[in-house]
């Protein structure tokens, strides 16, 4: 099986979020035959909801297509490293690659900080691939975060 990524979708995930006035991340699901089955950018001041990380939502959704809680031989691609929750909630679905973009060393959970994954208490680590279009993404975190302290 060649390998494609789906990172493009989930940096365009990401812009809308940061159109929406969100922090832009993006993520989104895939299936075990490659189609993807969700999508989701960050919502938490949207939704005042400090939980509607882009991961989470996306996470939901394809629970919901799936009729189950979890997602066995299923793909996330998220732009950013994900947090520590989000790393929970990939484990807990039981996802079974990650693809992510840009790291995170002030707030990630998967390569820094917490390191979820490496965890005793950490049922199911999925396989993690990191960098995916990482520049890309962090481009337009930066771009993001200098509009605000302009504005």
């Amino acid at each position: 099986m060649v390998f494609r990524s789906h990172m493009q979708a989930a940096l365009a995930e990401a812009a809308a979020a940061g159109a929406r006035g969100e922090v832009p991340v993006g993520a989104v699901v895939v299936d075990p035959a490659g189609q993807v089955v969700a999508r989701a950018g960050n919502r938490t001041r949207e939704l005042n909801d400090p939980t509607a990380h882009a991961e989470v939502l996306a996470i939901r959704a394809a629970c919901a297509a799936a009729a189950s809680e979890r997602l066995p031989d299923h793909a996330l691609y998220v732009t950013l490293e994900p947090c520590p929750m989000c790393a929970a909630a990939i484990s807990a679905a039981r996802v079974a690659r990650l693809y992510y973009g840009a790291s995170d060393p002030k707030s990630g959970g998967v390569a820094q900080g917490a390191r979820v994954f490496s965890h005793p208490q950490c049922h199911h680590v999925p396989e993690v691939f990191d960098g995916i279009d990482g520049a890309a993404a962090e481009a337009m975190l930066k771009e993001f975060f200098e509009a605000k302290r302009k504005g």
